[in-house]
């Protein structure tokens, strides 16, 4: 079966959805900027936010994510240093994505809404 010409140029040319997919890798990432949306987060926090995710895989989201562009590190040189983490303006740009998915995932479990830093956003 031969492919249409537009379908060929499609092969050389990234999907956009793929992309950001690839970009959020797994459900650990997703929930790391979940966090972060409601502020600046210390390690120790995120832990304490993440139920499940162990100490190397949440430090691996976090180097992963700021490679990308989507989170900040700042270390502060104290003794001890300490790290806080916080979205970059490219990672606050997923925000309408997250809360998308926020409000499908309510409406299909059929709960009232969560208490989320996404929905925290506003209410200021």
């Amino acid at each position: 079966m031969e492919l249409m010409p537009e379908a060929e140029q499609c092969l050389d040319i990234k999907c956009p959805i793929q992309f950001v997919v690839d970009l959020l890798d797994n459900k650990w990432s997703i929930l790391v900027l979940r966090e972060l949306f409601g502020g600046t987060r210390r390690t120790h926090q995120l832990l304490a936010a993440l139920p499940g995710i162990s100490t190397k895989t949440l430090t691996q989201r976090l180097r992963e994510l700021e490679a990308q562009g989507l989170i900040d590190r700042h270390i502060y040189a104290e003794i001890p240093p300490h790290v806080e983490y916080s979205l970059t303006p490219k990672g606050r740009q997923i925000q309408p994505v997250m809360l998308a998915l926020h409000q499908v995932g309510s409406q299909w479990l059929d709960q009232d809404s969560c208490i989320c830093p996404l929905t925290q956003l506003g209410a200021d």
